[in-house]
């Protein structure tokens, strides 16, 4: 029994220390779909390999939870950019 909970313990220990890798743009984007995001919607910043990055704007509830639940599941950090002011263009 005293085997089998440092086994247990072990494994907690190892999962916590996962460390996040670089999905491919493919991954991504079947998250987003899966979220009900569009394509291009999330990505992952290639020097912060924790922090995925989800573009939308006004994200509802829903949305949120489900890229939050994503991103924990792979050992990442989710950060939400909700608005993004683009300077008009002057033709």
């Amino acid at each position: 029994m005293k085997r089998i909970a440092s086994c247990v313990a072990l494994a907690l220990m190892l999962t916590a220390c996962a460390t996040a890798r670089m999905h491919s743009q493919e991954e991504l984007n079947v998250a987003s779909l899966g979220c009900g995001l569009a394509y291009g919607e999330l990505i992952q910043d290639e020097e912060e390999k924790k922090l995925l990055i989800m573009f939308r704007a006004a994200p509802s509830p829903a949305h949120r939870d489900c890229v939050h639940r994503w991103a924990k599941k792979r050992h990442l950090k989710l950060v939400i950019i909700e608005s993004i002011k683009f300077p008009e263009e002057t033709n």
